[in-house]
This record gives structure tokens, sequence and C-alpha cells, in this order.
């Protein structure tokens, strides 16, 4: 296992086996378009995490990145992809879809419980603790410590198996195909956040 470190894009090249792709992003706050988006994080499951940098003033151009993201015939997992969607899109300019989001799936079928974070979810369904010290970190700094490259990249390490353990369940509970109407609709979802509809339900009866 090995975590790699790269500057505004990824390498040319094939640096990912075929199918699903983890992503997570890493900002300095929020709020796309005031918080800068600092980080994005890959991994297809095998071992290995890629971080990107950008840097302050970053053009965003990242070619291939966007090419891996954008890829219709790729699905990306995520971990709350609505800010995730929604960040890149404002900056890369690209929608990160299809895509699978375990959090949505741990809401609908972990009705037992109201912690849904990725901590919890990996601890109950995998076992695993993960170490969430650098969650508040400035992301923003001129240089990235191994201590937040570690964290960044565990955000991505566990979501392959987080799906598999999520898609059993969604199946036993006969909530497969509203998971996945769900999932069709995060980056329409992530769109109104950006158009200035993220604290408003439009279909409140009030």
């Amino acid at each position: 296992m090995a975590i790699h470190f790269h500057e505004e894009d990824l390498p040319s090249g094939d640096l990912f086996a075929s199918g699903p792709i983890a992503v997570d992003t890493e900002a300095m706050g929020l709020h796309p378009g005031r918080d800068r988006l600092c980080l994005v994080q890959l991994s297809d499951g095998s071992g290995d995490e890629h971080l990107v940098r950008f840097s302050p003033g970053s053009d965003y151009q990242a070619p291939n990145l966007k090419r891996l993201l954008a890829d219709p015939a790729r699905l990306k997992l995520y971990h709350f992809a609505r800010f995730d969607v929604a960040i890149m899109h404002y900056y890369l300019q690209i929608m990160a879809a299809p895509l699978y989001c375990t959090r949505t799936a741990s809401r609908l079928i972990r009705t037992y419980t109201d912690r849904h974070g990725l901590k919890e979810l990996v601890k109950e369904l995998l076992g695993q603790d993960l170490n969430k010290q650098q969650q508040t970190s400035d992301w923003g700094a001129p240089e990235i410590n191994d201590a937040q490259r570690d964290y960044a990249a565990s955000d991505v390490r566990y979501l392959h198996q987080l799906k598999e353990k999520l898609d059993v369940r969604l199946e036993r509970e006969g909530r497969t195909a509203l998971a996945q109407a769900c999932f069709d609709f995060l980056p329409h979802r992530a769109l109104l956040d950006l158009a200035g509809w993220d604290e408003q339900d439009i279909f409140a009866h009030v």
C-alpha cells in the first residue's frame, strides 16, 4: 500500500485498474466558490491512493484528472457525494458521475442509528478505526504533512469494501432500486446547491 502525491494533475498513463474509482475532496471549507478546492483523492481499491493537490491561484486545468472523473463508463464512489460533486463541478467544470454514495446508502438501510459518518460506517461494517484528527486541518497550507496525507488517503481507502457490504443490505431490505434513484439524482442535487438552493428543500410543502 502506498500514497502517491501529485501537484495540479494526475500523471499520464494507466494508474488505475478498470472498475469503480473511489473519490474524495478536501477544501478550505464547505462553501464552493468561497472555499477553495485543495485536494482530490482517488483509489481503485487495490491498496494505493493518489492525492492531487491544487495550489492557491491554480487554473484547475488537470486534463488527466478531469478525463478520469468525467468518464461516463467509470462509476465513482463517494462518502457524501453531494459536496464532492458540487465542489469539483465548480472548480474543475466537470460532472463526476455516475456515482455511488456510501453515506446515502447508509441512511437508507442503517435506520437504527443517526450516525452515518465514514468513521462510524467503517468501524461497524469493516471493524477498522479511522483517525479523524486531521479532518479540520489547513488543507491550503504550503506543505501537506504525512498525517494529513494519510488522513486524506483513508477517506478513499475503504469505499470499495463499504459498497460491497452496503449493497448486500440494500438488497436484503428491498431498497436497491430506491438507492439507485437517489444516486442518479445526486448530481442534480449538487447543481441545486451551487445555484443557491443548498438550504431549501424545494419538494417541501412550505
